[in-house]
């Protein structure tokens, strides 16, 4: 077997292993093991079982090791802003989940400290209520932080736990809101502001850095935050407008510098770390809203079936698939009869309705990104799961009226382990 990577990275809804290696200049990939992920309701709230996690990441190694032998490297994505507080050596718990309620108050009370403008300037980063400064304003506010020491975003935690070392890694960490988007280090005038411990923030470090060792295996850290990964993963010739499409839809392109103005804080978009460049970028809806349709009024129907009755299906009208009422319901289903003034008469016209609305929202973002970016583009390119769903793909050239490049492919992975070949002189 040729000498090989693996990637590691973690969803919110699963997880998998795939091993790659270089052949005749690219890289093949083969998956090793995959297992399910999800929050859980721990204490009245949604919360990550690290303890699972941590299980899950091992017995995936185990298994690669037994399928392929020893990997050159391993490293850890996932999804962003969420966090694990550490006091010392021990856990904080628990790990609250990005989709739990509880940044409410805490929204408000940093926003009295310092405006979302003011924020925005320095960081560049959209609005979402489950930034990681406000979930650490409401551990403030809580008093979880009176005893931590440091914090570690999940994937930083999970190779920490493999490999005894705490790593600070640079785009994971632009999720939070707090790094300045052109020195590229932790912003000291808002965590002063805030009154948020300087303990808890450390220099950041680069995809690429060794993090340590794992069975005699190299821990490499790649960007961090899976959609980082998914980018660089992305085989583009020139800077053209991406889509990561999965649970959420990450809409955006690479550029040199941020772009920070007010056009970009009136339309919510973000300037997030990449290996090298900035991801100007906008946080949308993705295929959370149509998986949730299915668990509810199709659950166990091949999805190619649900594809299906959603292009037979004449149902016309769309939502605002971002709207707040769509980020967590109890019922989804409910959720769209609230928001639909005609009533959908079966799965198909729901499916139907979902998809468009997602197609929308992409034409609505792709306007807003050319505007802000002032050039045009004649192409997007589409990864992910969503890339799969040719249905969505043909609705989102019809109404954007650009060229769909649909790439089905574990981009993430790739990103994931370009990043290890790299650092071990194999690209």
């Amino acid at each position: 077997m040729e000498k090989y990577f693996l990637a590691i990275d973690i969803g919110a809804s699963s997880g998998r292993h795939i091993a790659g290696w270089v052949k005749d200049g690219k890289i093949e990939t083969r998956e090793v093991y995959r297992f399910p992920n999800g929050a859980a309701h721990i204490e009245g709230h949604l919360a990550w079982e690290l303890d699972r996690l941590t299980c899950e990441v091992e017995k995936g190694i185990d298994e690669a090791v037994r399928c392929m032998g020893k990997p050159e490297s391993f490293s850890i994505d996932t999804w962003g802003v969420d966090y694990v507080l550490m006091d010392g050596e021990k856990e904080i718990l628990p790990c609250f989940s990005y989709r739990d309620s509880r940044t409410e108050e805490a929204i408000r009370e940093v926003h009295k400290v310092l405006p979302f403008s003011t924020l925005y300037k320095e960081t560049g980063i959209q609005f979402q209520p489950f930034n990681t400064i406000y979930q650490l304003y409401a551990d403030k506010m809580t008093g979880r932080l009176d005893h931590a020491s440091d914090f570690l975003y999940i994937p930083e935690y999970l190779t920490y736990k493999l490999c005894g070392r705490k790593s600070h890694e640079y785009t994971i960490a632009t999720t939070s809101g707090l790094v300045n988007a052109y020195t590229r280090e932790y912003a000291p005038d808002i965590i002063n502001a805030l009154g948020l411990p300087d303990r808890l923030f450390h220099k950041l470090e680069a995809p690429g850095t060794l993090a340590g060792e794992y069975r005699g295996i190299k821990a490499i850290l790649c960007a961090g935050h899976d959609t980082a990964s998914a980018v660089e993963g992305i085989p583009m010739d020139g800077s053209f407008p991406y889509i990561s499409s999965g649970t959420w839809s990450l809409l955006g392109v690479k550029t040199e510098k941020p772009v920070i103005d007010s056009a970009g804080e009136l339309s919510n978009w973000s300037n997030e770390g990449g290996p090298g460049y900035i991801r100007y970028q906008k946080n949308i809806m993705g295929m959370w809203v149509v998986n949730r349709l299915r668990d509810e009024i199709s659950r166990g129907r091949p999805f190619e079936k649900i594809i299906e009755s959603a292009r037979n299906s004449r149902f016309d009208e769309t939502v605002d698939i971002n709207a707040n009422e769509l980020l967590a319901p109890e019922s989804m289903k409910e959720a769209f009869d609230e928001a639909l003034s005609m009533k959908a008469a079966g799965p198909g016209d729901y499916f139907r309705c979902a998809f468009r609305s997602l197609a929308l929202s992409y034409m609505n973002a792709l306007q807003e990104l050319e505007h802000n970016t002032r050039r045009k583009y004649d192409r997007i390119y589409i990864v992910g799961g969503g890339a799969k769903n040719e249905f969505l793909n043909e609705l989102t050239h019809q109404v954007t009226g650009k060229k769909v490049i649909a790439l089905p492919i574990e981009a993430t992975a790739l990103g994931n382990q370009k990043i290890q070949m790299e650092a071990a002189n194999e690209l």
